[in-house]
Order: C-alpha cells, then structure tokens, then sequence
C-alpha cells in the first residue's frame, strides 16, 4: 500500500499542537499576540500583485519525501538574502516533525526583513493561527485537503480577524468550492500530498478553471503556484496561465547561497518575458 504522508503529519500534528497548548494556553498565546498590536504589516497578496515575478522564496530544511535539502541552512543568513536578490515575499516552512522547520525561524526572520512572511505549515487549529500572529507572520497557509469546509471557513474568518492574511491552498477541481472561504489568495500545489509526487503542468491544468472559479469571487482572490517549479521557463509558464504568485524552495535552498540562486533565476525570467514581448 502506498504511504500516505499527509495522513501522517497531519495526525502527527494534532498530538503536536496538544502539547503545545499545554506548555502555553491559548490565552497566554494571545496575550503576547496582542503584544504585537502595533507591528507593521505586510500584505502577500499586495506584494505579489506588484512584483513582475511574483516569487516566493521559501526557506525549508527538508522533505518527508527527498530527506535533507539544507540542513544546516539558517533564517538570519538566507531570509535577507532572499529580499536583496529580489523575492516578492518569503515563506518559512515552521513545521519540525516533517520539514525540521520551526516557528522560531518565522521569529528570527521578522526583524531582519520588510518582506511579507507566510507562515507554511499544517494548520488545523485555531491555536496555530494565534502562534502566527505572535511571531508577526503577515499570512498563513490553510490546506483544503486537511480541513472540512466548516474548519476552512472557520480558520479563515478568525486569520482574517487576527490580521492575517490566508493562502488556500488547493489540489483537485472538486476543491473549488472552498473559494467560499474567502481567501486573499488561492494555491495549487503541483504536490500531491498523500504520495508528495510532484508535476508542474498540475497547476496549467487547473488554471482555467481556477481563473473561472476566482472571477465570481468578491474580492478576487490572487493566484499562487506552488512546488515543482524549477526552471524560469516553467516559471514563466505558469505567469502566462495566470499565476501572479510562485512559491519555490527547494530550486534555491540545495544552493550553498540561495540568494544567488533566486537572483540568477529572476535574471532568467527576465530575458525570457522580454524576449517573448519581442
């Protein structure tokens, strides 16, 4: 029988989160959350309409499926290389079981960075969403494939009173009625999460109908790529099928700097756009 990996972490991460919340409750989270009420904010979905590539760079250690990527990799070190290279945002993958992530590099690299910060992990809790807002993440990832539609709209509608932006993330067409959860911007992970088997041409199959679905959605909803993207021309691709957002990790995070990989990347989607405006 094949692994399912999403099964797995997600069961994994509700003992998690349990024990969490027993070393600090949830109204003492929120207490330090609302410590943070001033704090400046920084919209995802602004920054990847603005940007010409739309590209967010994702600092991540490892993978369940392909092991260690960067294991000795460090959020001080990468995260402002990132925004000097010229990322649109950053996503800092917090979960540790699976992707030896912690919610401590979303903390470390706050102060050292303007760019919007996605908090990526597996949200199923309403707790988690007041440890983002704590460690003054802009947005968070919520996953269709790990919520019912009640949680989703639920989780979605208590990020957005906090302050948080939300990223629905989806992978199958009969997904699409999560759009009523109202999100600020919709992904479609070319992963499939129960086999962590990755086809960028997932997300071009999908755009049509997404583009559909997002139009009779007020407001509209950004969209966002996410995973198996790695090289410009794919990259590229995906802008033209109407992607404004890229979420790539692991294409940077093999590199010993993967601030000079980013950069040579953008440099690479820029001939591409310009030549094919010629």
């Amino acid at each position: 029988m094949e692994r399912d990996i999403l099964k797995e972490i997600i069961a994994h991460k509700r003992e998690e989160v349990e024990t969490q919340k027993r070393h600090l409750t949830a109204d003492q989270l929120a207490t330090a959350a609302d410590r943070k009420e001033q704090r400046t904010t920084h919209s995802l979905k602004q920054a990847l309409a603005a940007s010409p590539t739309g590209i967010i760079a994702e600092f991540k250690r490892r993978s369940p499926s392909k092991g260690w990527i960067n294991r000795e990799a460090r959020p001080d070190e990468v995260t402002p290389q990132y925004e000097v290279a010229g990322a649109a945002a950053l996503s800092i993958l917090t979960d540790e079981a699976f992707f030896a992530g912690r919610l401590g590099d979303l903390t470390t690299a706050r102060p050292l960075t303007t760019l919007p910060i996605l908090r990526k992990d597996f949200v199923i809790d309403p707790y988690q969403l007041l440890q983002a807002r704590a460690a003054e993440a802009d947005a968070v990832l919520l996953i269709a494939a790990c919520l019912d539609r009640s949680q989703c709209g639920e989780l979605s509608q208590q990020a957005h009173e906090l302050g948080l932006e939300v990223l629905l993330e989806l992978h199958a067409p009969d997904e699409l009625d999560y759009l009523d959860c109202h999100p600020d911007l919709v992904g479609v992970n070319n992963r499939s999460l129960g086999t962590f088997h990755t086809d960028a041409s997932h997300a071009v199959d999908l755009a049509e109908a997404l583009a559909q679905a997002t139009a009779s959605t007020d407001p509209h909803p950004l969209m966002v790529a996410e995973s198996g993207i790695h090289d410009a021309e794919t990259a590229c691709l995906l802008r033209r099928h109407g992607y404004r957002g890229l979420l790539i990790g692991e294409r940077f995070m093999r590199s010993e700097c993967p601030g000079d990989e980013l950069h040579a990347f953008i440099q690479q989607m820029s001939h591409l756009q310009t030549s094919s405006a010629l």
